[in-house]
């Protein structure tokens, strides 16, 4: 197998500290405790590591990476190592001392989540009484000073409805990029996943409302979007394939393919123990998916092999037990349609309540709203 090319991105999971509880929370089940988080120092070796690379940018996530007291500090060494800074927030916790601080630590971009347009079912969902005024105003905050800002809002069955009215309020903060970007069904998501399925016809609505509001803000605002799996006729390029395209690093300096690898039993090589270059091109889990020589049929010789690169393995682990099966997305797979039987059984099941990520704040049930 030839060498891979560099990656051009890298998600930093400063910590899984969250004030929200989420039901489609992407961190795994099992979280990683704060007394394991990598230092300031550790993450700035990281940083540097990163750049010799050839990483160009960060994506300093979490949980929530406010919760990091050093994330100044962090966001500091990231811009000192060259690479271009995007922090992944939920804005709690975003007030202006701390934007300020960011600011002068030259950080460059913030995406901001959002559950809904409604106060009572953003708060409801994110599992936080106050959590969408908040957001609002710390997005406003973030537009004022100067900052490049994206609005990110995870679609599912609460939600769904009020895509167009979610691009609105992201072009109204004053966001440059909007990503609508339908629930992934791993982790807290693949526990919630009855009461997170929309109908096939919603997603319909959904997909041609999206294709309308790129026409109306051409040009003004940038709207990507991320296709349900479940509904969809091939298989998403997951993370560009399999270590080809950019890596993640989790609090305790583990470093995985894609944010919810772990899900797969693999050999996951630490910061901690390895130079981030060696973990690139000879660690198991990087060489475990890695080129077509693990695919099975129909992907092996299927012209889109290099297209798609088989979809997502965390999908297949998920839904077939075997990380090496093809995506059951792809309307080639001989389990599409068990995929699509699972996404029916999900959307019509009438669940309601969320198993929420962590503590849940209390938070009235808003009145159920009628959809057609």
């Amino acid at each position: 197998m030839t060498a891979p090319p560099p990656p051009l991105g890298m998600l930093a999971e400063l910590t899984h500290r969250c004030p929200l509880a989420c039901p489609y929370c992407s961190n795994p089940v099992a979280l990683e405790n704060r007394a394991g988080e990598l230092g300031t120092g550790e993450w700035r070796r990281v940083f540097a590591q990163a750049a010799e690379l050839g990483v160009l940018q960060v994506h300093l996530s979490g949980g929530e990476p406010l919760a990091r007291r050093d994330v100044v500090e962090i966001t500091a060494a990231a811009h000192q190592a060259g690479l271009y800074t995007n922090l992944i927030t939920s804005a709690i916790g975003l007030d202006p001392e701390r934007l300020a601080g960011l600011r002068a630590a030259r950080l460059d971009h913030v995406q901001i989540s959002i559950q809904d347009t409604d106060p009572g079912s953003a708060d409801r969902i994110a599992g936080y009484r106050g959590a969408h005024e908040r957001k609002m105003a710390a997005a406003r905050a973030v537009a004022d000073a100067g900052l490049a800002l994206t609005i990110n809002a995870v679609v599912h069955r609460a939600n769904i409805e009020r895509v167009e009215a979610m691009v609105e309020i992201a072009f109204a903060l004053g966001a440059g990029r909007v990503e609508i970007a339908h629930a992934q069904y791993y982790g807290w998501a693949l526990r919630n996943r009855d009461a997170l399925m929309p109908t096939r016809p919603q997603v319909d609505r959904a997909l041609q409302a999206v294709a309308r509001l790129r026409q109306a803000y051409q040009g003004r605002m940038v709207i990507d979007a991320v296709v349900p799996d479940y509904y969809a006729r091939f298989p998403k390029p997951c993370m560009g394939g399999w270590g080809r395209r950019s890596l993640n690093v989790t609090p305790s300096g583990r470093v995985l393919p894609c944010h919810a690898a772990e899900t797969i039993p693999l050999e996951f090589w630490s910061v901690r123990n390895h130079a981030l270059e060696e973990i690139w091109l000879h660690s198991p889990a990087f060489q475990a998916f890695r080129g077509e020589d693990w695919m099975q049929e129909p992907c092996r010789s299927c012209p889109r092999r290099g297209i798609d690169f088989g979809g997502c393995r965390c999908q297949a682990m998920a839904i077939l037990h075997d990380p090496a099966a093809t995506d059951p997305a792809c309307s080639l797979s001989p389990h599409h349609a068990e995929m699509l039987e699972l996404a029916e059984l999900a959307s019509e099941s009438g669940v309601a309540e969320y198993e929420y990520r962590g503590r849940m704040k209390a938070v009235p049930r808003p009145a159920p709203s009628v959809v057609s």
